[in-house]
């Protein structure tokens, strides 16, 4: 089915953060929300459970989780136990609880950056310190991004307790290859470290590229790993809070579902059936969404070429989260400040997302073409006014 962009007019009517952060003067492409309407299945779910005042508790029964595992097997050939899953309210709270439970205070927990802003907060909260093994830029081919393996060895044999995985990777797009989440496994395995994989990203997956779960990449990964997984950047239903545990070892799982019942009960109600909805009904929709995506993705790429030549961009290959690299335009370390103020285009600064952030920023690109093309014409009125 096709997907479009609502109107900016109808747009600024939400209350969420993307639309109620800033002026309406402010072209708002930061925060990880797409400009698409609901999915057709999703909202009439959501009207059936409002008509039957089905607004109470979550129940005991595993019906978003039977839905997860059959989409995993659809979609990824990935074979899942419903049982060895658990939900909760959303993908931060299964990474706090799952690190909370696998390691002791102080202990070191790896990551990957430029990543995920929160991740630098995740680890504290549950205890741990942060390790920092940046991604190699230029990766194996020259083109792109990489997991540094050699610092992650080094990072595991001195004694770091677990990584924190994003797969796929954001800011970047970038979905990891089989065969570097296997040697991750390998590594892990041998080291005694647990990874836990953040991959909310997953269904947003581009054509052309393949999205490889890490836990179905080898014993050792099943051993060593839990992943995160939930609807809610797939088909924009953050604010439902409903995310899910996943394991594929006896072992884990039953730590998992020792961990308090409150960790589960907190669950959104309507979070849980509009989940099972999106699982069971919405790929179509999404297709949809990701035929818009993978356009502005191209779209963007000519808009940059023709108005901001000096802008460094690599496609991404899996959700609409673009890193944009800004430092020929001699902005300073944070040029986003200085677009927000003098183009009011709001931005995510690079530097949230690690020191290698630093002259960069990301883009939400899950928006209209015009959206898009105005916020890149901004930019580039700003660089030409300011000589750059």
């Amino acid at each position: 089915m096709s997907v479009e962009a609502e109107t900016l007019n109808r747009l600024r009517q939400r209350t969420s953060e993307k639309w109620r952060a800033y002026p309406d003067d402010v072209l708002p492409l930061f925060v990880a929300e797409m400009d698409y309407p609901l999915a057709p299945p999703i909202a009439d779910a959501l009207h059936a459970a409002v008509d039957r005042s089905d607004t109470g508790y979550i129940g005991p029964d595993d019906r978003t989780q039977r839905a997860f595992a059959d989409y995993a097997r659809r979609r990824w050939g990935w074979d899942v136990d419903p049982a060895q899953t658990r939900t909760t309210t959303d993908v931060g709270v299964v990474i706090v609880e799952t690190l909370r439970m696998l390691i002791e205070p102080g202990d070191r927990v790896v990551v990957t950056p430029p990543v995920y802003p929160p991740f630098f907060d995740f680890i504290p909260e549950a205890g741990g310190v942060v390790e920092e093994v940046p991604l190699l830029d230029g990766g194996s081919d020259g083109t792109g991004w990489a997991l540094d393996l050699a610092g992650l060895e080094r990072a595991f044999a001195g004694g770091a307790k677990a990584f924190l995985l994003c797969n796929p990777h954001n800011p970047l797009g970038l979905v990891h290859p089989r065969a570097e989440l296997e040697a991750v496994a390998e590594l892990a395995a041998h080291h005694g470290v647990w990874v836990v994989s953040d991959e909310v990203h997953a269904p947003l997956t581009h054509s052309g590229a393949q999205f490889t779960p890490f836990l179905s990449v080898s014993a050792d990964a099943r051993r060593v790993g839990i992943a995160a997984h939930a609807a809610s950047k797939a088909w924009n239903l953050a604010g439902l809070k409903c995310a899910l545990f996943v394991t594929t070892s006896g072992e884990l799982a039953e730590r998992v579902h020792g961990l308090p019942i409150e960790v589960e009960v907190r669950t959104s109600q309507f979070g849980r059936i509009a989940t099972e909805a999106a699982y069971r009904s919405g790929q179509d929709w999404l297709d949809g969404a990701l035929a818009a995506i993978e356009s502005n993705r191209a779209l963007l790429s000519l808009l940059l070429t023709d108005r901001l030549p000096h802008v460094r961009y690599r496609e991404p290959h899996a959700s609409y989260l673009a890193w944009l690299d800004l430092r020929e335009l001699g902005w300073g370390d944070d040029p986003a400040a200085r677009i927000l103020e003098r183009a009011r285009v709001a931005l995510n600064p690079g530097t949230d997302f690690g020191t290698q952030g630093a002259g960069f920023v990301r883009l939400n690109f899950a928006c209209s073409p015009e959206v898009l093309t105005e916020a890149v014409d901004r930019i580039a009125e700003l660089a030409r006014r300011s000589g750059g």
